[in-house]
This record gives structure tokens, C-alpha cells and sequence, in this order.
């Protein structure tokens, strides 16, 4: 599958009348786009995709599917439970698959999706009530420790499991402790100005750095360097003019490198890609200002 790129989406309450915003598309290295949803859910929302060895796994509003042919066909792989939307999906190893849903809810599977069981994840003590669900809304793991895995919870933090995902610690008090500070406090549908510092969007961990994690939110960038313990501002603002961190990646060519999305706001058509070559010490702007009108 190499050169080919794949994109998922979900229903957009604002869209214009008769306009389709959800579903699953592939791009193939020789141009065209086309629907690639045989066998997943009616009007598919797919918010999450991963891939493994070749494989391809989708989090839909009914729960995960499984493609072994490039996305040509799919097949549930039959989560339990009663929270059916898969926000985060992290394969490890040949079989190991976690699946974060709604809520603080994280399931396990030791066998690619044949069974699951659902871990005991406490909820995270800052979490924020906000007019939406709390959600796993993105999960990382070290290279060099599989079992050293972090969960990203939007509106409610940072959450870390050092033994396969068997116990759970919480990582928010650096992220509050921040959020005492005038420049990271915000507050759009709580009651509390921490929410914007608990509003996570995006985590990433690189294989050259073990126990460093970086965090993308409302409020920018954030890293780790002690597992979640504290955090310090990477300070996007130095670089660029948009600071709501949309999303986090180590380019996966070079581990060095990190990849950055951000925008005004959750509501803005103003966005932009920005790529650091240093691990977040500097950023420079490469999506040529290409506009996303969305």
C-alpha cells in the first residue's frame, strides 16, 4: 500500500443541505479517489484509522473493522459493551489492539480483535463537563516499552499505563498547574477556565526519545520529558500566528521530525501544517497556505 493515502470522516452538523461529509476514501499512487466502505456500517463515520503489517483497522460509530485487502472489503470485529464509537485505535505487536471509546472507556484485545476485554480505566479526576462527552480521543505508546502507553482524553486530560494498560495514572496535574497561568486559561462551554489545557487533541511519542510525550490542545504544544509527571509550552506561538493544536506526529521516515496542525479555533477556516526537524525546537510552515474552507 505504499503511496496510498486513505481518509476518514464523520457527519458534520454544519454542512450545507444535500452535502456529504462522512464516510471512508482511498487514494491510490496512480490518482482518484473512491469510496472503499464494503462491509462497514451504513453512512459510515470513521474517526479513527491505524495500520499494521498491511492490515487496516477503522473505529466507526458501531465500534471497529478490520480490512485484510487494502480496504476492498471489511469486517466488524465485534467489541462488546455499549459505547459503539471508536475514537482511537493503537495496534502493537503482531495482535495487540487497544480501542478508546466514549467516555474513559479503553478495551483491549490480545488477539487482533477476536476477543476483547474492557481495562479499568478510572476517569480522570480534572475532567471537564462540557455540551459533549468526554472522549478517547488518541492514544501513544513508546517503541522501546509497548507497555509504557499514554491516552489522550478530549476535555479531560492526560491518562498513563506502564504495564500494558493493567493500571492507570493520571497526568493532568502539570497540564492544571499550567492552566493557573493568564496566557492558558480558556473557557468556552464549562465552568471552569482549565478546560482548555484538558482539551486534548493529539499525543505522540518518538522511538528516540523514550519517555518524552508531546501534547497538542487548545492551547498549543506541550512535552514531557519525565512521562507525564510535568509539562512545559514548546511555545508554537514563536513560529506561528495559529497556536489551537489541532494534531501531533512524528514523521514516521524520521524520528526526529514532527509534524504540527493548527488553527484559530474548533469553528474557523484558518488552518495551517507547520514540520520541525529538530523535535520541537523549531518549526518552520509547509502547506504552501493552502486554504481548507471548512
Amino acid at each position: 500500500m505504499t503511496g496510498t493515502v486513505f481518509v476518514g470522516a464523520g457527519y458534520w452538523d454544519q454542512a450545507p443541505d444535500g452535502i456529504r461529509t462522512n464516510g471512508l476514501f482511498r487514494l491510490a499512487p496512480d490518482g482518484g479517489w473512491r469510496s472503499v466502505t464494503a462491509g462497514l456500517p451504513d453512512a459510515v463515520e470513521v474517526r479513527s484509522l491505524a495500520e499494521r503489517g498491511g492490515r487496516l483497522y477503522a473505529g466507526t460509530q458501531d465500534g471497529p473493522y478490520r480490512s485484510d485487502d487494502g480496504g476492498e472489503s471489511w469486517a466488524s470485529l465485534d467489541m462488546p459493551g455499549l459505547e459503539r464509537v471508536v475514537w482511537s485505535i493503537l495496534p502493537l505487536g503482531e495482535d495487540v489492539l487497544y480501542v478508546g471509546t466514549t467516555g474513559n472507556t479503553i478495551l483491549r484485545s490480545d488477539d487482533d480483535g477476536a476477543t476483547w476485554r474492557t481495562l479499568n480505566v478510572p476517569p480522570p479526576p480534572g475532567a471537564v463537563r462540557m455540551g459533549f462527552p468526554m472522549r478517547v480521543i488518541r492514544f501513544a505508546a513508546d517503541a522501546a516499552n509497548p507497555d509504557e502507553i499514554y491516552a489522550g482524553f478530549e476535555v479531560g486530560g492526560v491518562m498513563r499505563s506502564l504495564d500494558g494498560g493493567e493500571t492507570w495514572t493520571d497526568c493532568s496535574t502539570g497540564l492544571l498547574d499550567l492552566a493557573g497561568e493568564d496566557r492558558f486559561k480558556s473557557r468556552i462551554g464549562s465552568d471552569t477556565e482549565d478546560e482548555g489545557m484538558l482539551d486534548i487533541h493529539a499525543l505522540a511519542v518518538s522511538p528516540t526519545h523514550p519517555g518524552t510525550v508531546i501534547l497538542a490542545n487548545r492551547m498549543g504544544l506541550f512535552r514531557s520529558s519525565d512521562k507525564g509527571q510535568s509539562w512545559t509550552p514548546m511555545d508554537i506561538g514563536r513560529y506561528s500566528p495559529l497556536t489551537y493544536a489541532r494534531d501531533v506526529q512524528v514523521f514516521p521516515h524520521d524520528p526526529e521530525t514532527l509534524l504540527g496542525a493548527f488553527s484559530v479555533s474548533a469553528n474557523s477556516e484558518a488552518g495551517s501544517l507547520y514540520r520541525s526537524g529538530d523535535f520541537g525546537e523549531s518549526w518552520t510552515r509547509f502547506d504552501h497556505d493552502v486554504a481548507i474552507n471548512s
